[in-house]
């Protein structure tokens, strides 16, 4: 088996290429920049959708950036042995759907654009696909999301928290890497977009105070109150959409992961290795 894993440079990629190395069978990993040499891994320097080195023989391939321009790829290139597809999209595509910010239905439409894009270039290789639709990602101090928040507080000694009752699922990004590889050697999951999320539901509020437990520094704590938040969500305009889903269940229905995969995602337990 040949295995070809864009976004190797990723979150979800740091976690799966060293899986994927010892199962001691040849792997490529794409990259915009050169990258130290991993043992079991070769790299390749490359950028969607045109730029890729050819790969021979591939038998599967991952893809763990933005789905639109990898499904052009897809449908561009010569891909004689049908190989696995395993992608990942976002619960965006669900949760954003219906946002009143109009910058985030058009993400969530471009999100279920890419996946009907993705399916369909599988569908001319004969290729098998999975997606999933993780919700929050963190672990490995490389997303936009909960790591800037814990790296601006270790630097200015302040962690505001935001009043938030919606629920939240982060999902631990080595859980997805898990996910990606068990999709692979599972036929079960073949033809479907699986949604995924931590194995924990919590209040936004706790998320937030459980990031800043986690912090290596002592942090003062400075709480929002909702009505704060509700004056920020009307006159500040790039936080409409941000503040206006701490009231709203961000979550995903493990069932089909648990049940197919046999993948159970870890509870929300961050610790200061999680910030990078």
């Amino acid at each position: 088996m040949t295995v070809l894993v864009f976004g190797a440079s990723s979150q979800i990629g740091h976690y799966l290429l060293p899986l994927l190395a010892a199962r001691d069978e040849p792997v490529f990993a794409l990259s915009r920049s050169p990258r130290s040499a991993m043992p079991g891994v070769s790299w390749l320097t490359g950028q969607l959708p045109g730029k890729v080195p050819a790969v021979d023989g591939l038998s599967a391939i991952f893809s763990f950036g933005p789905l639109q321009p990898f499904a052009d790829w897809l449908g561009s290139v010569a891909l004689p042995h049908a190989p696995r597809v395993i992608a990942t999209s976002s619960m965006s595509a669900e949760t954003k759907r219906d946002s009143e910010v109009p910058a985030e239905r058009e993400m969530s439409q471009t999100l279920r654009r890419g996946e009907e894009a993705l399916a369909a270039a599988c569908e001319r290789h004969g290729s098998e696909w999975t997606v999933l639709r993780p919700t929050l990602v963190y672990g490995a101090g490389l997303d936009k999301s909960l790591t800037p928040i814990a790296r601006r507080a270790m630097r200015t000694r302040v962690f505001p928290l935001p009043a938030g009752r919606g629920m939240r699922q982060p999902v631990h990004a080595q859980d997805l890497a898990f996910a990606a590889l068990a999709a692979l050697d599972n036929a079960a999951s073949a033809m479907k977009i699986l949604p995924i999320g931590g194995g924990e539901r919590l209040p936004a509020a706790e998320m937030f105070a459980r990031v800043r437990r986690s912090l290596p520094v002592d942090t003062l704590p400075v709480p929002i109150p909702a009505w704060a938040l509700r004056l920020a969500r009307h006159g500040v305009g790039r936080l409409r959409g941000p503040l206006s889903r701490l009231e709203a269940d961000l979550v995903a229905d493990n069932a089909q992961v648990i049940r197919l995969l046999g993948i159970n995602p870890r509870p929300f337990r961050p610790d200061a290795d999680c910030w990078g």
